[in-house]
């Protein structure tokens, strides 16, 4: 792949890092830019080509980097300007581009923007931020839900009217109707791209534009008890607003203005909104991210399902994107199980259009259950109980089998699995069978198979715990063969033809076997095959 290819992202595999969470270098407990900058011969071994990191911008930590005080400096907890510049050079002279998670849509309460906004009603800074004056009876001045539980309003003593923030009250949103904070973030992603960063991820970008009348959202008809308050009311108004498109064509030219740089878009939405996030004549973010693997119910006519409703939506000439796990959803490994995980791994490889991995889904990490004394999360401390928390799946990198996992020498900002001491980087790298192995034999194998690579993607029929379908380009095809359950199947559909070979199996026991018209599956087993020449 050329560095200075426009759409190297097309073919790019890109690799999440949670910074707080991958190498702590200065024996704090929390991971930093410096520990990245040690692991980074580890994530080139992989075979991926970019790495996107979470925030690493200041900010007080009320979530975890997600809430900024300064949009053009690094927090201290995770290093210095020198340590990022060192960092983006090390990336670059080893192949790999750098993302940076922009969030646009909300700041600190700390940030001078919003201790401006906040100080007084005439402020030059008050419109940057959503406020309004209280309801005729005193109270919020709507009925839209904080994401993270209770009103979205605030009530600011000092100037009498309440802010709106969509998350934490100390994350207030900014005003995006307002030119001068599109000015101001549009100079804040030129500051980032002038030293060299090769694109961002943007945080919650169908929240940018809010209803300008403010009306209420309407109630949730399918709202179901034990879920999230927030999802009592649809975010009809609050969210997905169509003038959110015209935001992110204009942050689109902004990074166009550069050479190969790409624009990610953080969107949780139904298929056919979705669509829209890449723009009228594909004007707007290159790849808006599709989380349906996410969330779906795992199963062979599920995932089939999804992939076919995904293909047929896509606007023509859109390239897909696949996503297996992230730093708000439960590891995939939990969600599937072990032995799933594997197929799993087979299957967003394999799928047409640009992966991200979640770090140590690699490794197989598993969501780890969080002792209520050592819960860090707000949203599971704003709402307990009913499983919303996010740090089972932010716990630290297992590199090697020493007390603290090889992350820290002193005791982590989040627990490691008692399961560390054997499923850790050193152990799987020795294994040549190991889940980690898997990864980087099927990294290797897409990105030296233009079918696997760019190729167009042909569903096969199948029934049961079956998912078949064929990878081809210029020629050349290839075989994706997934059993989704546990039970052995014989497969003799018409694309296994005789002399057909197995390139891989996802317990990497059968490379080069020849098959006579039949494939025979263990339980929780894929295998990619490639038809006779």
């Amino acid at each position: 792949m050329a560095q200075s290819d426009e759409n190297w992202w097309r073919e790019g595999i890109f690799y999440q890092v949670y910074p707080r969470s991958f190498q702590d270098s200065d024996g704090d407990g929390v991971g930093d830019l410096a520990g990245i900058l040690r692991r980074l011969p580890y994530i080139k071994s992989l075979g991926v080509d970019a790495v996107w990191l979470s925030p690493i911008f200041p900010s007080p930590m009320a979530d975890f980097g997600y809430d900024i005080s300064d949009y053009t400096g690094i927090e201290p907890l995770f290093g210095t300007m020198e340590d990022f510049d060192a960092l983006l050079a090390a990336a670059h002279d080893n192949g790999l581009k750098l993302i940076l998670d922009l969030v646009p849509n909300h700041t600190s309460d700390q940030h001078p923007w919003f201790v401006e906004s906040r100080s007084s009603r005439d402020n030059p800074k008050r419109d940057w931020y959503v406020w309004r004056d209280p309801a005729p009876d005193g109270g919020v001045p709507n009925n839209w839900l904080s994401e993270f539980g209770g009103s979205a309003w605030a009530f600011d003593e000092t100037t009498g009217q309440y802010y709106y923030h969509a998350f934490l009250a100390q994350q207030p949103d900014l005003n995006w109707r307002n030119p001068e904070v599109r000015a101001a973030i549009y100079d804040v992603m030129r500051f980032w791209l002038e030293r060299g960063v090769d694109g961002f991820r943007v945080d919650v970008i169908w929240h940018l534009i809010k209803d300008a009348e403010f009306r209420d959202n309407p109630p949730n008809p399918h709202y179901v008890e034990g879920r999230p308050p927030n999802e009592k009311i649809l975010t009809q108004y609050s969210t997905d607003q169509d003038e959110v498109h015209d935001v992110i064509a204009e942050m689109r030219r902004v990074t166009d203005a550069y050479s190969a740089r790409v624009l990610i878009g953080e969107i949780y939405l139904p298929l056919h909104r979705l669509m829209a996030y890449y723009g009228n004549d594909l004007t707007g973010a290159q790849m808006p991210f599709n989380f349906a693997l996410l969330s779906t119910f795992w199963s062979a006519r599920s995932i089939e399902k999804i992939i076919e409703d995904y293909e047929k939506a896509l606007p023509r000439g859109a390239w897909p994107n696949w996503v297996l796990g992230n730093h708000d959803r439960p590891r995939v490994a939990s969600r599937v199980g072990p032995e799933q995980a594997r197929v799993a791994a087979m299957l967003l490889l394999t799928l047409r259009g640009t992966p991200t991995l979640y770090y140590g889904d690699e490794i197989g990490m598993h969501q780890l259950a969080i002792a209520p004394e050592d819960v860090r999360d707000p949203f599971e401390k704003n709402v307990p109980g009913i499983g919303v928390g996010r740090d089972g799946c932010r716990t630290p990198m297992q590199w090697d089998f020493s007390q603290f996992g090889g992350f820290s020498e002193v005791r982590p900002w989040l627990p490691l699995p008692e399961d560390h001491i054997h499923e850790n980087v050193v152990n799987l790298e020795a294994d040549t069978r190991s889940i980690l192995s898997l990864y980087k034999r099927l990294i290797a194998l897409r990105k030296s198979s233009p079918p696997l690579a760019s190729g167009d993607y042909h569903p096969i029929a199948a029934q049961g715990d079956l998912l078949i379908y064929r990878r081809e380009a210029a020629g050349r095809s290839m075989i994706v063969v997934l059993n989704l359950g546990p039970e052995p199947i014989a497969v003799t559909t018409s694309a296994i033809r005789f002399g057909s070979e197995i390139l891989l199996s996802t317990f990497l026991d059968r490379e080069g076997e020849k098959l006579e018209g039949v494939l025979d599956l263990r339980g929780n087993e894929g295998v990619i095959v490639a038809p006779p020449a």
